[in-house]
């Protein structure tokens, strides 16, 4: 029988609607302006910590919503943004500088929507607020680390070829000095890079010497190579921090965007991003005392307790070849982390190890700090700090997985393994520029994009109702069950985030909704107006307009496709946004639609239709 469909389908729509209610209903709840507290590396939140928090905001009168005890945080929400921010200034005098007075926002969801996994939509820059940074790599220290590897390798092919030389060192602009003994070994060694592949270019000079230098495909290799590895770190570096919504891409040859919406305190952004934290694992030379003359292949480095070692220069093993690395607690509750490596780096150690057994390996920790000044911007220069946090002798011999100790507080312990294991920057990177969007900016956009939605809406509405009553009645709850489901398909993708053009695009959807069903209705009066029957003429008019709807929804879904592939940022929120609404419209429209108008019409002899 014609327009009638089974009770499946039926259940099935209505199951599908369920579920989008349940997943877009945390939406409504909205965030609450909230403070998280966390410590410096050498201070530990703890209740007493907890407790004297309570009291001040008690002496001031400020009133709190709920209080969550954290194993590193504390987490205060407030009713409003006013009570939030007099709570920071407050809090933040109090602690002084040994804690971090961070501005948060935190989802308002019920608990048993939370335990179903229903959480709101996740929102950018422009619609939840944060923090805006313009990265810029050194490239100057991956220029340093091309020349260091030119020098290596120069020094392994001469030893190689048995080419004695007279001076092999670093010059300027990248380049490499080597001076010979004699026009036999010049004139060899010459004759060598000449067969070899052109990673490296050189130029020769009277006295018998080469200056040699990385090739122009090298160079550029090299940059492209940071800065590409830099973001990927980067965004595993939020992500493990739970920070799942922040934004990381290039800008020109040297610059990464990070923009991190929900946080309002730039400190603990800085913190987690500007950090370096790279290891190296080097042999003691303990034939040399620290106050005799240290040769060319060592230098000094210091313990954290000032003790001066003398380290070989040649690296054993860098953090690059660290896959995994967690926190724990040994059997005198000293902190210490647990490293594993890759298959590569666990035959060098274990390979080392094997040929050092007795003597001292020492674990260097390195990290770039701001310093001075450095041109006419007032821009902070990078400076090299390093220090050894780890001195140990080989008993045996290392293989994939061992563990580093000399952490003073479990917190440093923590933050070390955490960056770790998302990665050492390639280069240090500096904060050149930095912004922070507030929540009464991000709500104003939010009240804006939400009256251009329900204008756009209102007036969808009152056209359909208008021009083809019953039937555009049926286009209206098919409309709004398509809002809800494009909300609901954005709080459950992980990926999705809406921002300002993201509204642009849920709008547009639902005007393509609409089209769908203007083609179906007017199909049917063409129909209708062929003398066809009422109950052929809905049939016809469905089954002929779907393929000029899936043909008009294709090409648009193309269309987004390529947005999201080429764009990036608010494009690829547009793009997310429509892509969803164009799925559901097309369930909302063609499915949606038939099943409430073979409700009213299906099976029944009708003389007049309502259209």
């Amino acid at each position: 029988m014609l327009n009638r469909y089974p009770l499946w389908k039926y259940l099935m729509l209505i199951f599908i609607l369920l579920i989008g209610l349940l997943y877009a209903l945390p939406n409504l709840y909205g965030e609450d302006p909230a403070i998280q507290i966390t410590s410096a590396s050498k201070n530990i939140v703890n209740k007493n910590v907890l407790a004297n928090i309570q009291n001040v905001l008690k002496q001031n009168n400020i009133q709190s919503k709920s209080f969550i005890f954290g194993s590193e945080d504390i987490f205060i929400r407030f009713i409003n943004t006013d009570l939030q921010l007099k709570a920071q200034e407050v809090i933040a005098k109090f602690l002084g500088k040994n804690y971090i007075v961070a501005l948060n926002l935190a989802p308002a969801t019920p608990k048993w929507l939370a335990m179903l996994s229903a959480n709101p939509m996740k929102l950018g820059l422009d619609l939840r607020g944060g923090v805006h940074f313009l990265m810029k790599v050194d490239m100057d220290t991956v220029m340093h680390k091309l020349q260091e590897n030119t020098l290596d390798k120069l020094k392994q092919r001469l030893t190689t070829q048995g080419i004695h030389y007279i001076d092999l060192k670093k010059s300027n602009q990248l380049e490499v000095l080597v001076r010979f003994r004699d026009k036999a070994s010049y004139y060899k060694f010459i004759k060598y890079l000449v067969s070899f592949p052109s990673d490296i270019v050189f130029r020769k000079h009277s006295n018998c010497f080469l200056t040699v230098r990385p090739s122009d495909r090298n160079i550029k290799i090299a940059r492209e190579y940071a800065l590409q590895q830099n973001i990927h770190i980067l965004r595993n570096r939020v992500t493990q921090l739970g920070l799942a919504d922040t934004l990381v891409q290039r800008q020109g040859d040297h610059n990464i965007i990070v923009e991190i919406p929900g946080i309002q305190d730039t400190a603990r952004a800085k913190e987690i991003l500007g950090a370096t934290a790279m290891l190296e694992f080097r042999l003691v030379n303990s034939m040399i005392d620290s106050h005799g003359t240290i040769p060319d292949n060592s230098e000094l480095k210091k313990t954290r307790d000032g003790q001066v070692v003398v380290l070989y220069k040649k690296v054993i093993l860098t953090g690059d070849h660290i896959i995994d690395s967690t926190y724990s607690a040994n059997e005198y509750n000293e902190p210490e982390v647990n490293i594993s490596l890759d298959n590569a780096g666990g035959n060098i150690m274990s390979s080392f190890t094997r040929g050092h057994i007795g003597q001292l390996i020492a674990t260097l920790f390195t990290e770039y700090r701001e310093h001075g000044t450095s041109n006419m911007n007032t821009q902070l220069s990078l400076e090299k700090h390093d220090e050894i946090i780890n001195l140990a002798h080989i008993q045996s011999s290392f293989g994939n997985y061992f563990r580093i100790t000399g952490m003073r507080y479990p917190k440093e312990a923590r933050q070390l393994a955490l960056l770790l294991r998302a990665g050492a920057l390639i280069a240090p990177v500096q904060i050149v520029e930095e912004r922070i969007i507030g929540p009464s900016l991000a709500s104003q956009n939010i009240k804006q994009g939400i009256e251009a939605c329900i204008c756009g809406l209102f007036a969808s509405i009152a056209f359909m109702i208008m021009r083809y009553k019953i039937f555009g009645l049926a286009a209206t709850c098919a409309l709004l069950a398509n809002l809800i489901l494009i909300v609901a398909c954005m709080s459950i993708l992980p990926g999705a985030t809406l921002t300002m053009p993201g509204i642009a695009g849920i709008v547009l959807t639902l005007v393509v909704a609409v089209d769908a069903n203007v083609l179906i209705n007017e199909r049917i009066k063409e129909e209708l107006r062929k003398r066809h029957s009422i109950q052929k003429a809905i049939y016809i008019g469905y089954k002929a307009a779907f393929s000029s709807i899936l043909d008009a929804n294709i090409t648009t879904l193309i269309k987004v496709i390529i947005l999201y592939v080429v764009g990036s940022g608010s494009i690829k929120g547009f793009a997310i946004t429509t892509g969803i609404g164009i799925a559901t419209s097309m369930l909302t429209s063609l499915i949606g639609t038939r099943a409430i108008i073979n409700l009213i019409y299906g099976g029944k002899r009708i003389h007049k239709l309502s259209i």
